[in-house]
């Protein structure tokens, strides 16, 4: 074989390890392509994701992060220039990124999505909502060769209402989507500002890897356990959630790895924030905990001062 053939391919073997090293913790992918594809078309309103493709790279199982986008579930979109430039950084570093639209059930509701919401109408939203996550994953399942994708690395992320969506779904049972390496369990989640309605629902097989951002004085989501919205008992909308401490005290119990990032004096703003001011922490769990499996349970606690006439105080927090 000629020497400069050799040279050529030790120099493509040393490339194809430097970015094997670090992809997932370094931005190392300069191109990006957005495609759009409809997943599914449900009560006639196709439902579309955008896909962030990184570009001159040849991996071919490459792990894939879900993002749903906040606003009351009547609200909000998948393309808002945050977001774009949210995806676009974490395809940077080598992820495949999907930022799905979904049904947005109140849109248009008087009531919307607070105390006016009956509870059992507020369930409903969050499960149709959740429904339109699983068949966004299950098209980007069936065409895991089209954009390169390993099934078994998938991370969901969302926003205020998209965190109580990826919550909901990713501590439900793996599905099986008749593949050979098996059921598909969602590799990691990411909630900025979720909380979930059952605590049940979280067991050893179902306590997946979670980041949790929120904020002790969220007046919408609650950072503890509290009425959604925090609804008077005699209204329509009066619903209990557990939110981002709450679902880490039962990580805790049962010894399973999460992450709870806790702003102190912090409200509902922290279903955003994250996507810039703690980006670095968002790459850090997925490589670690998402991709690696790291078995760690870790507190980080952002200093402020806490309304603690209206909302519960936390001996971590002070100022």
């Amino acid at each position: 074989m000629p020497k400069k053939l050799n040279l050529v391919i030790l120099l493509y073997f040393l490339a194809g390890v430097c970015l094997a090293q670090e992809r997932y913790t370094a931005n190392v992918f300069d191109e990006i392509r957005v495609e759009t594809a409809t997943y599914a078309t449900k009560d006639g309103e196709n439902l579309d994701m955008d896909i962030y493709l990184p570009q001159n790279d040849y991996e071919q199982e490459r792990a894939t992060i879900i993002y749903v986008h906040g606003g009351g579930f009547s609200g909000g979109q998948r393309d808002g220039e945050n977001i774009k430039t949210f995806c676009t950084q974490l395809a940077n570093y080598g992820y495949v990124v999907a930022s799905i639209s979904y049904r947005l059930t109140r849109k248009g509701k008087p009531e919307g999505f607070g105390c006016d919401c009956p509870a059992t109408e507020k369930l409903n939203t969050i499960h149709a909502a959740s429904e339109d996550l699983l068949d966004a994953t299950y098209f980007l399942i069936e065409n895991r060769h089209q954009y390169a994708i390993n099934p078994q690395q998938i991370i969901l992320s969302g926003s205020s209402a998209g965190a109580e969506t990826v919550l909901y779904t990713a501590y439900q049972p793996p599905y099986c989507y008749g593949l050979d390496s098996g059921p598909v369990s969602f590799a990691g989640v990411i909630g900025m500002a979720g909380a979930i309605p059952d605590t049940t629902a979280l067991y050893d097989e179902s306590a997946i890897p979670s980041l949790l951002f929120h904020g002790t004085d969220d007046n919408l989501v609650p950072y503890g356990t509290a009425p959604h919205h925090y609804c008077d008992g005699g209204t329509k909308g009066y619903w209990i959630l557990h939110g981002s401490y709450t679902i880490a005290e039962k990580m805790r119990q049962l010894e399973a790895p999460y992450w709870l990032h806790t702003s102190c004096g912090a409200g509902h703003e922290i279903n955003i924030t994250p996507t810039t001011d703690y980006f670095d922490e968002i790459i850090e769990f997925c490589k670690d905990f998402a991709i690696d499996k790291k078995d760690e349970q870790r507190d980080t606690i952002i200093e402020g001062k806490q309304n603690t006439d209206k909302y519960t105080t936390y001996n971590f927090c002070s100022e």
